[in-house]
Parts: structure tokens; C-alpha cells; sequence
């Protein structure tokens, strides 16, 4: 097993590194990049953005300049560059590392994320770790709670619908399933704000924030009750829509494994159903269900809860990821990019280990050699 580990650590590095250079390559096509984020800063705010190049005696050079034509190649370079000194187009390249080649670029950026070292901001004068540090609790909470919350659901729902196939319960639970699964959560995140928030009929739950401004305040018991009904909404309506293709994956698992052999033996054998199902079936189903938890909890934690946390004013990874692709904020965006695959991969490698867990029958270093 230690040597299976090694292996997929190692076969992370290169993995990782293409992510990143595809990435980098998209993201370097695509138009709209950071010079031309703050030239379109300067045509509205020229103090305030020209601040940030060398300060007020540059700005108002330049700002001195603006009327004159700026050179052909740089306004046919930077869309809005037309009427800025060509120095100061040259400036704003300095300051965002555009003075060098796309591959000087890449290269310096991949040595320091070796280092965890992601740079600062382009628009917020934040270092990038501090950054995610500090939106870092709104979104694990979303995530924790809702994969938890998804897999306490799914997993005992669909061992029932699968005891029960073809009954009236698995029949009518097939069918709020469908619903909820054809609904978006941000939907059901509107009809909850709507009920219970103070949209037309209850105001039971907050609408704004993690926890209360006095918060601080508060005991920690009281902390803790705050907390739990501020985050209320929003996981409840992740999870509506979250736990229906876990269900079924489970129920499909539980049916296939009820039809094998090995289950009729234990029966004929006089084991109770419980022991049946638990002692026998469960390992052996978990085995998919397992597979797909990295997976959902990246999913759940860093992309799904996007609309869920503008909905609730909840101010997450998800938001600002969002933020750091409209304002082309590359440190931020490729901070983020490699973090989360980085902890996909490890996340990966966990789930592979969790099989062996539930079913110490799996070798992959047998498998490997074979």
C-alpha cells in the first residue's frame, strides 16, 4: 500500500501541472485581461487607478497626457488604450508581470506556487491567502453540513427504497425525489428566503450573514445557536437538491448486491435481514458510494454554492472566485485553481484509501503488479 501511495502522489505532479497549464492558456486567450481591466478604470477613475501605478504626481502626468494619441501599437493592443501615453500603458504591463513573455509568466508563477507563495491581488491589495483564509469559513460550512447532511439522507433512504422496491414508499419517495432533483437549489433557496425570511409570510430566519453583527458578544452557547440558524437556509436548500442522484446510486448498489449469491447463501444460513444487509450487503454497495465522495464534497464546497451565497449574502470562496473571473484577477484565480486541485487530488487518493477501509479484499498494489 505505501508503495501504491508514492506512485500517486508522484502521478499528482505532472496532473497537476496540466491543469494548470491548460488553464493558463485559456485564461491568457480569453479577452478582457487585467491591463484592460484597470484602463477601463482610468477612463472613470484616473486619480484612484493611477494611484495604484506611482502615485499622484505620476497620475497627474499622465492624466495631462491622456488627450494626446497614444501609439498605434498600444491602442490596437488594449481595447480603450487609444488617447494613454504609451510609458504609462508600459507601467500598468510592469505592475501585472505583462512586460514578460506568457512563458517567463507561467514558469515564475508555478516556482512560487511550489512555495505556496500565490501572490497578492490585483483589485482587492490582498495577498491571496489572506483572502481565501477569510472567506474560508462561510464556505466550509456550506460544504461540511450539506455533504453530511447529503449523505445521513441518502444513504438510509436508498437501503430503504431498495428493501422496498417496487412498494408504495419507494414509489412515492422516487417521486419527490425526481422534483427536487429537476429543481435548481437556487430556486428553492428563493422559495425559502420567501417563507421563512421575511419575503411574504415568515420572518423566522435571518437573510444577511453567517452569524450576527454581536455575534462577539454572545456566549458561546449562544454562539452556536446563532450560527446554526443563520446557516439554516442555505444548507437546507443545498441539500434538497443535493442528496437525489446519491439516493438512487445507493438504492441501484443495494439492488444489485440483494440479487448476488452470496446473500441468498446468508439467508439459507438463517442470518437475520439485518444482519444481511449491514453485515454483508452494506460493505459491498458503499464501495461506489465511497468513489463518489471526493468528488461531491469539491463540488459541494468550492463551486456549487455560488447563487446559494449571493442569495443569502454570504460572502464565500464561491463569490469570489466569481469576482476574481469578471474582475480577471489572475492571482486569485489561479491561487484558487491550484489549491482546490490540489486538494481534489489528495481528496482522490483518500477515497481510493477508503475502499480498502470498507473492504480490506481490494489490494491495489496486487492490481498494479498484475
Amino acid at each position: 500500500m505505501a508503495a501504491y501511495i508514492v506512485r500517486r502522489v508522484l502521478l499528482m505532479i505532472p496532473t497537476l501541472f496540466g491543469i494548470m497549464i491548460v488553464n493558463f492558456i485559456v485564461v491568457q486567450a480569453a479577452p478582457g485581461g487585467p491591463v484592460e481591466q484597470l484602463i477601463a478604470r482610468i477612463s472613470g477613475t484616473a486619480v484612484e487607478a493611477t494611484a495604484r501605478i506611482g502615485g499622484a504626481d505620476l497620475g497627474e502626468t499622465r492624466q495631462a497626457q491622456a488627450g494626446q494619441a497614444g501609439d498605434a501599437s498600444i491602442a490596437g493592443k488594449y481595447r480603450g488604450a487609444r488617447g494613454l501615453d504609451p510609458e504609462f500603458i508600459a507601467e500598468i504591463e510592469k505592475l501585472y508581470g505583462f512586460d514578460k513573455p506568457a512563458h517567463a509568466r507561467f514558469l515564475q508563477m508555478i516556482g512560487n506556487y511550489l512555495r505556496f507563495d500565490f501572490g497578492d491581488s490585483f483589485f482587492r491589495d490582498r495577498s491571496v491567502v489572506d483572502l481565501v483564509v477569510d472567506k474560508m469559513p462561510v464556505s466550509i460550512s456550506l460544504g461540511i453540513w450539506t455533504t453530511l447532511l447529503v449523505y445521513f439522507i441518502s444513504i438510509p433512504l436508498g437501503v430503504a427504497k431498495a428493501v422496498r422496491d417496487g412498494a408504495r414508499f419507494d414509489v412515492w419517495t422516487s417521486a419527490t425525489i425526481i422534483v427536487g432533483y429537476a429543481i435548481p437549489n437556487f430556486l428553492f433557496a428563493v422559495l425559502l428566503v420567501v417563507l421563512f425570511a421575511g419575503g411574504s409570510f415568515w420572518d423566522v430566519f435571518p437573510l444577511r450573514g453567517l452569524v450576527s453583527e454581536n455575534w462577539s458578544d454572545l456566549s458561546w452557547p449562544e454562539r452556536v445557536a446563532d450560527y446554526f440558524w443563520h446557516i439554516t437556509l442555505p444548507v437546507v436548500s443545498m441539500v434538497i437538491g443535493g442528496f437525489a442522484t446519491l439516493t438512487m446510486l445507493t438504492k441501484n448498489s443495494f439492488i444489485e448486491e440483494i440479487n448476488k449469491q452470496y446473500v441468498l447463501t446468508a439467508r439459507a444460513k438463517g442470518l437475520t435481514e439485518r444482519r444481511v444487509l449491514y453485515g454483508h450487503v452494506f460493505r459491498n454497495a458503499m464501495l461506489i458510494v465511497v468513489a463518489g465522495f471526493p468528488g461531491a464534497f469539491v463540488g459541494i464546497l468550492f463551486t456549487g454554492n455560488l447563487l446559494i451565497e449571493i442569495i443569502f449574502s454570504l460572502d464565500g470562496l464561491g463569490l469570489l472566485g466569481f469576482e476574481a473571473v469578471i474582475n480577471r484577477d489572475y492571482p486569485v484565480m489561479f491561487g484558487t485553481l491550484y489549491v482546490f486541485t490540489l486538494l481534489g487530488l489528495v481528496l482522490n487518493l483518500l477515497g481510493d484509501l477508503a475502499y480498502v477501509v470498507i473492504d480490506p479484499r481490494i489490494d491495489f498494489e496486487r492490481r498494479d503488479v498484475a
